[in-house]
């Protein structure tokens, strides 16, 4: 008898706790807005970030929210932002085109090794060995990371050992910034076309026995640049982007290196010669 009361007690007990949960359940209900998971849908999937938000459904319910456009996910393009705009029923707004550039023209045509590396053939491991075998400590280390890292297969290594990005396929996704551990890739307004093909901050000559395109630090670009579009920091030119209107090639001409470069549709071009091999140090 004591044990059927236990049981009936203990049947009473999960009903009424059953019945709290359920109320509470609906009390405490979060509403997600269905077309979320449409929006969702829609997107690229790639989850990389480079919208500003942790991956593609934060997107879609900023999309949603009105806080962001839908060509603010610059991986889809302007096919899924129209998708997404056409759903919504919204305007799919502007973006404007980005592309990742890298800041080293040191390849092995000009730019010397110190030591020979034996180990892991990537750039991290590489550069976790006193920073890397090149004479350059700012400069690539050409084992493609970053090509290897790239999605959307919009990276090629050169023969001198220099990841080429193609515009065309790159998205701005960051994928490479991510993964070069020399911090040598930026992404850049595709109008940009002043780009500073360096980030050694050491000052002077004496960084050409090392690397023969590095920026020596001279500042001519900044005095033949238009006023405020350039200026000197920690040795390197740094660019407004404020007043990328006044851009002009004027700014390259003088550049002793060839640091300092001028993009023409996917070229970079310099008004001088590179030096085309350097001696190796032993």
């Amino acid at each position: 008898m004591e044990s059927l009361i236990a049981i009936g007690y203990l049947l009473g007990l999960t009903t009424i706790l059953a019945g709290v949960l359920a109320v509470a359940s609906q009390k405490l209900k979060v509403y997600e807005d269905p077309r979320i998971d449409v929006v969702n849908d829609m997107m690229p999937g790639t989850n990389c970030g480079s919208c500003g938000l942790p991956g593609c459904r934060a997107f879609a319910e900023n999309v949603i929210a009105g806080n962001i456009q839908p060509s603010g996910c610059p991986v889809g393009g302007a096919a899924t932002a129209q998708l997404v705009a056409d759903f919504l029923g919204v305007e799919a707004g502007e973006a404007e085109p980005m592309v990742a550039r890298l800041r080293c023209a040191g390849g092995s045509n000009v730019a010397i090794q110190m030591a020979e590396y034996q180990g892991q053939p990537t750039c991290r491991a590489a550069a976790s060995v006193a920073g890397g075998t090149k004479g350059c400590r700012y400069g690539c280390l050409g084992f493609g990371d970053c090509d290897v890292a790239c999605t959307f297969d919009a990276i090629t290594m050169s023969e001198t050992g220099l990841p080429i990005v193609d515009p065309v396929k790159c998205t701005s996704c960051g994928d490479c910034v991510r993964a070069c551990p020399k911090d040598l890739f930026e992404i850049v307004p595709m109008k940009q076309k002043l780009f500073v093909q360096c980030k050694s901050v050491l000052e002077g000559d004496g960084m050409l026995d090392f690397c023969k395109v590095a920026c020596t630090a001279c500042g001519r670009c900044v005095a033949d640049a238009p006023q405020g579009l350039l200026k000197m920091e920690h040795n390197l030119p740094v660019l407004n982007e404020e007043l990328l209107s006044l851009q002009d090639s004027n700014a390259i001409k003088r550049c002793p290196t060839g640091a300092i470069t001028w993009i023409e549709g996917q070229q970079f071009k310099s008004l001088m010669n590179r030096p085309k091999d350097v001696v190796s140090k032993s």
